[in-house]
This record gives C-alpha cells, structure tokens and sequence, in this order.
C-alpha cells in the first residue's frame, strides 16, 4: 500500500525526517509514536503534499505509483486521506455540501458515475446513525460552531462516506475525553478491512487500546527507531522516549 524509503524532508531550511523508511502493507494498521519535535506531523503533511515540506531525498510509493509526483487531489483522489489534528472550519459550506462534491470528485476522477441527491442522502443517513452521529450533522457548517470531539467525529464521517485505501490520523485523539475516544475508535474500527491501512500517529497509548495496531515506531529525531507489537506502546508509557 505505502512503502518510504530514506525519505528526507525540510521545513523552512531545518532537515526534520532524516531518512526515514517504512512498509505499510495493505489490511495493517500501523502506529507511530514519539516526542515533540521527532517529525511526525511533518511526515504526515509530506505525504498529504502540504506545501512548504520539501522532499531533498527519498522515494514514497503508494499503490505501486510514485506519490510525490502525484498534486494534492490525486493523492486524495487515489484514496490518501489525511484526518488532522486540528480540523479546520469552513463556514457557509455544509457538510452534506462537502461531503457530496467530495465523493462525485472522486469518483469523476476514477471514471465513476456520480451519486445522484437521493442516493447521497441514503448513504449519508446510514452512516450517521452507524456511527452515532446527531443527525443535524449533515445540514451544519463544515466544522463550524463543533466542539473537538465533534470534529473528530465528522472526520470519522468523512473517511466512512469516502471510503479512502490509506488513512493518516494525524494526532486524532488530542484533546478528546474518553466517551468521544471511544466513538472515534469505534468508526475507525469499522472501516479496517484487508484492502485498507491506517497510520496512526500519536502521542499517547490510550488510543491504542481501543484501536489496537498491528506495528508501533518510535520516531526520533527524525528517523524511526525503535518496532514492535502493541506492548511496544506499554513499554514506553512506563519508561519514556529516552530509557
């Protein structure tokens, strides 16, 4: 699914992933963990192609073509989604609006016929309630007014309605408490399959005892350090990044 090898990335001059390589094949679930700094929110920018992350070295394959020859919306396009630690908000764009434009988007772009108003509105009102959504979700502004664990919730939405092949969470349970930990992993939780892969980044284990990965990394100083199973997470609650 995704395969980096030695990759190499400035922010404003300052080299943060300092050759980094990881294999993510499809069906795992992969978490990555570290401290402040290490460069994991950089990686997850990088491979999202945010710009101002520049690549001096390196090769990311994704889905057997070359991801950082690919624009922003091919990637998404292609099934890279990026759920954020900050959601942004767009204000006077619904989420029935978004979410809508976003799919036919995609499925224009794969040749796909585009899902008429009746049959979005079906799909969407499935999923709300699978995952426990209010169901006003869809008619407010994307984000707009949400408190973080609605925010997260909607990302949640997102992912379930598009349907990506690679899914990056990029801090996701920042900020949660432990009710709205629980929903968000519950909907991540429904969406693995054999054909899907997530990476997960995160500070803290809590997350991972609800999302259990199949691998966790340590990220330090800029390159992966350290792989394990999922005790690899209990191991550093205990001791640290620095032990």
């Amino acid at each position: 699914m995704l395969k980096i090898e030695n990759l190499k990335v400035k922010v404003q001059d300052k080299e943060i992933i300092k050759g980094l390589s990881l294999d993510i094949n499809p069906g795992e679930v992969h978490a990555i963990m570290g401290p402040n700094g290490a460069g994991k929110s950089t990686l997850s920018y990088t491979l999202a192609g945010k710009e101002g992350y520049e690549v001096t070295d390196g090769h990311v394959d994704f889905k057997g073509h070359n991801l950082l020859n690919m624009s922003i919306d091919e990637r998404a396009n292609n099934g890279l989604f990026l759920a954020f630690q900050y959601p942004v908000e767009i204000e006077g764009v619904t989420n029935n609006t978004f979410l809508r434009m976003a799919i036919n988007s995609k499925r224009k772009f794969l040749g796909e016929k585009e899902m008429n108003t009746l049959e979005f509105m079906k799909a969407l009102s499935a999923n709300i309630k699978d995952l426990h959504i209010h169901s006003d979700m869809g008619k407010r502004g994307v984000n707009s007014g949400f408190s973080g664990g609605e925010k997260k919730r909607n990302e949640v939405l997102q992912m379930t309605m598009l349907q990506p092949d690679m899914i990056i969470m990029d801090e996701t349970d920042s900020g949660l408490d432990i009710d709205a930990l629980r929903e968000v992993a519950d909907g991540v939780n429904r969406l693995r399959s054999e054909g899907r892969s997530f990476l997960i980044i995160t500070h803290y284990q809590r997350l991972l005892d609800y999302i259990q990965p199949d691998f966790i990394h340590v990220l330090a100083d800029g390159k992966i350090t350290k792989t394990g199973d999922k005790n690899l997470a209990l191991e550093l609650e205990e001791t640290g990044y620095k032990s």
